[in-house]
């Protein structure tokens, strides 16, 4: 059970953190004081989180040679909501595999880094103000963490409010601009829109199996679910991902928070609220595998969103804005590839994207710090005054924009061989001309600001070193993805399920009228095993079939 008690670690730290400074004024008041509390907590959180994770690495590298292993999934529930009969309602606790511990390091890390830098970027605050803003950092972070670590479908919805709470209050941090208060609130309604359909998506499934259990839901709900009925439901679930996850038509509230302060922005692109919907349905992708027609429409629908968004990035003249949009582009690209039944590279790109998002938006905010303006147009030939944000913004353009072999190239390229061997040509086709779209526009902001004929007017230097720290850090990240053959998912795209055939190499797929078995062909919810990021591939099983042990499982079944 080390799993799950980490995974308590994991929560405490960050919830400590917020209890104390919110039932503390004094200590709130504080400033400082109040960012070195929640710094601790954070980091208690990301040192608990790289140990789960080294310990699953660990059991991967064995799994990998073959022979029975412990299954690596592992849930800690206590009774919630009691019932008559002997079961209750609902549990609380948390239910810890690859795909959670991974993501909960992405989050600590990053968080914990955005944390450090605000040290630097809001030194000129009020202590009030600025204990005010480390306490929502660290409610931010447990919020994000306890949905990532929920065992079933209500505690994810309570969590998934948290975060939309925590956003509302960090974009309008600066309540008292208009424009921060009317981007916070329109943050806030838009979402609500997606969450009346995750809510009533969950009710629905709670209804008719009788469990807000994930376990419980794959392994005997979905089954026995009319097809019709478990397609609404799918879909109900996806209008909450489409929310959180700014997807088309519910994307307009993310370029409209870039209001809040710029690590922020960095946070909720890079680790928390838009990661939200994407990870709702990685983790509940066994139930949208069932239905081939939703996931159909989830690759289609995040397509036309990264083709569109990277349009609109091409003309922005506020460099936090052109970074907005890329966000949501990028956010197109992973709910394309889950849709087309490779989850596994959606993730990866979720992963790369949140190191060099973070990256790019940090040093945008050091270059903003300096400059006092985001527009590009005041700025460039920045690159020898403040040749530390240059650098960290180069390697972040750099991997957004897929140049081999940064990591981008790496999570970009599964993506798209994914959605190839789905026979998704339409998708594939928009998701290729974006990929040159964010080329230009990732260099068209770098020769604006850092290049160009003009110089800015105004006293320019490096960030101080608690600034410039996350950057270098995050800016070296990329060689943990960069390894030649690794961090590739797409052997899970050509995995269509036992019994199903791969696309021929020699026919292209005819175009008939949608059916039930028209589209991706997912790996069936017996076979489909999360593969972590890209080297753990094929190493690491989870979503068991219920057995107390079990084979090592490559993507398409047992090795």
């Amino acid at each position: 059970m080390i799993g799950t008690h980490l995974a308590l670690v994991i929560l405490a730290g960050p919830l400590g953190a917020a209890l104390l400074l919110g039932v503390c004024p004094p200590l709130r008041r504080r400033g400082r004081v109040a960012a070195a509390v929640s710094l601790l907590g954070i980091g208690g959180a990301l040192v608990a989180a790289m140990r789960l994770v080294s310990a699953l690495w660990v059991f991967g590298v064995r799994a990998a040679h073959g022979g029975l292993m412990p299954v690596r999934e592992v849930a800690l529930t206590l009774p919630w909501l009691p019932q008559a009969g002997p079961a209750p309602l609902a549990s609380l606790g948390v239910f810890v595999d690859p795909l959670a511990a991974t993501m909960a390091a992405l989050v600590t890390l990053v968080a914990l880094l955005v944390q450090l830098y605000s040290l630097g970027y809001l030194a000129d605050q009020p202590p009030a103000a600025l204990g005010r803003y480390y306490l929502y950092q660290s409610l931010f972070a447990f919020s994000m963490l306890g949905l990532v670590f929920a065992p079933n479908l209500l505690q994810l919805y309570v969590f998934w409010e948290l975060v939309g709470l925590c956003s509302y209050l960090l974009i309008g941090f600066d309540y008292d601009r208009p424009a921060a208060a009317r981007a916070a609130v329109k943050a806030f309604w838009v979402t609500k829109l997606g969450d009346v359909g995750l809510l009533v998506g969950i009710v629905l499934l709670w209804g008719t199996t009788g469990t807000f259990d994930f376990l419980t839901l794959v392994r005997a709900g979905v089954p026995a679910l009319p097809p019709g009925f478990l397609a609404l439901c799918a879909g109900l679930l996806y209008l909450g991902a489409v929310g959180k996850s700014a997807q088309l038509p519910l994307y307009v509230w993310l370029p409209d928070a870039m209001e809040g302060p710029t690590p922020v922005s960095a946070l909720i692109h890079a680790a928390t609220m838009v990661t939200a919907g994407v990870y709702l349905v990685t983790r509940a992708y066994p139930l949208f595998a069932a239905v081939p027609d939703v996931l159909v429409v989830i690759a289609w629908v995040g397509a036309v969103t990264a083709f569109l968004a990277a349009t609109q990035a091409l003309v922005q003249t506020d460099i936090k804005r052109v970074l907005a949009y890329s966000t949501v582009s990028q956010l197109g690209y992973m709910m394309t590839a889950a849709g087309s039944g490779a989850p596994a590279a959606g993730f990866l790109h979720l992963l790369t994207h949140g190191f060099f998002k973070a990256l790019l938006f940090l040093a945008a905010g050091a270059v903003i710090h300096a400059a006092h303006t985001n527009d590009l147009r005041a700025m460039g030939r920045l690159a020898r005054a403040m040749p530390t944000p240059t650098i960290a913004f180069v390697i972040g353009g750099l991997a957004l924009a897929g140049i081999p072999p940064f990591a981008g190239f790496v999570s970009k390229e599964a993506v798209l061989a994914g959605v190839w061997h789905a026979g998704l040509r339409g998708p594939f086709l928009l998701l290729a001309v974006t990929v040159l779209l964010t080329a230009f526009y990732t260099f068209r902001a770098i020769f604006l600001a850092f290049g160009g004929d003009r110089l800015a007017t105004g006293s320019f230097h490096d960030p101080p070193p608690v600034m410039a720290g996350p950057l270098w850090v995050l800016a070296t990240l990329w060689l943990a993805w960069a390894s030649p053959g690794r961090g590739s998912s797409t052997s899970e795209a050509p995995c269509r399920g036992r019994g199903s055939a791969r696309p021929s190499g020699r026919s292209r797929p005819r175009r008939r009228p949608a059916t039930a078995s028209m589209g991706p062909t997912p790996p069936s919810t017996e076979a489909w095993s999360w593969a972590g990021p890209g080297w753990w591939a094929g190493s690491i099983a989870t979503w068991s079939t219920g057995s107390s042990t079990t084979r090592a499982r490559g993507p398409c079944g047992p090795a």
